[in-house]
């Protein structure tokens, strides 16, 4: 009994110790952006909340398009993170449940592009945009995201373990047809899995920096991540405000992830009392 006690409130310390570990940085991020960047350099650092938010704020809308850029990069990364979730799991169902020629070929050609970097894509996506005249517009950040084999696999992995044949089977008796199968039946047992997908997307969507500093030539019109790194100087850098920049960008990357993992605990559980 002694022991177990023991055990918990060592495991409640650890719980702690590791919450305060990962929240501190967006503690100290609030911070700086409620403080002067005198704040920021003095010693011993400045650890409570100051009163130059609404200052930095405005200093910030003053030197860049934040709205714009804040509208771009919600548009991709909604777009995005919408057309990833269609497609991988179209093909990952098909992957997983259906047997068709060069299947075993094609998914381990999928497979290769993992140890590809993306950099080098970069050069010949570019060409690419600019033969459909895409350069400079929001259609080349959304477009050449629209499926990756990260996607794929994992949802294939899933699918495989979790999709029972007798159940597409019994599908296929009752008149279902393959995209019918897949909408009615598939989808609802992948919850858990697009769930997780539809956050890690969103976030890569929302984090990506370098496709948009190349695709995207004209700087009014561009992403947040490109329009706060021109808050950078080279004789100096105000970094209250941009610590204010990125924490009105982080607010939304903790709003999705707190309703998509809410999302994913819940049908994993929902599928483990039914199991």
């Amino acid at each position: 009994m002694i022991s177990t006690r023991r055990g918990r409130w060592s495991g409640g310390i650890l719980l702690l110790v590791g919450g305060v570990i990962v929240l501190f940085p967006y503690y100290w991020l609030a911070v700086m952006a409620t403080n002067t960047t005198a704040d920021i350099y003095s010693t011993p650092p400045k650890l409570t909340f100051g009163s130059h938010l609404v200052e930095n704020l405005s200093l910030l809308f003053s030197k860049i398009d934040f709205l714009g850029s804040l509208g771009n990069t919600v548009l991709v990364a909604v777009c995005t993170t919408v057309l990833v979730l269609f497609f991988d799991s179209l093909a990952a169902f098909t992957f997983a449940k259906y047997r068709f020629p060069g299947a075993n070929l094609l998914f381990g050609i999928l497979l290769a592009t993992f140890v590809v970097p993306t950099q080098l894509a970069a050069i010949p996506q570019f060409s690419i945009m600019a033969a459909f005249g895409w350069v400079g517009d929001v259609k080349a950040l959304i477009v050449p995201a629209a499926a990756n084999a990260f996607g794929i696999f994992w949802m294939r992995q899933y699918c495989r373990s979790a999709l029972p044949d007798e159940l597409l089977e019994a599908a296929k008796v009752d008149g279902c047809g393959f995209f019918r199968t897949y909408w009615s039946v598939a989808l609802p047992i992948l919850r858990p899995a697009l769930a997780f997908l539809g956050i890690f997307t969103f976030v890569n969507a929302w984090n990506d920096y370098l496709w948009p500093l190349i695709v995207m030539v004209d700087s009014r019109n561009t992403t947040l991540q490109v329009a706060l790194n021109q808050l950078n100087s080279l004789y100096g850098t105000d970094y209250s405000m941009v610590m204010a920049g990125t924490l009105l960008a982080v607010v939304p990357l903790v709003v999705v992830f707190l309703f998509g993992a809410r999302h994913f605990i819940r049908n994993i559980a929902a599928g483990a009392v039914k199991g």
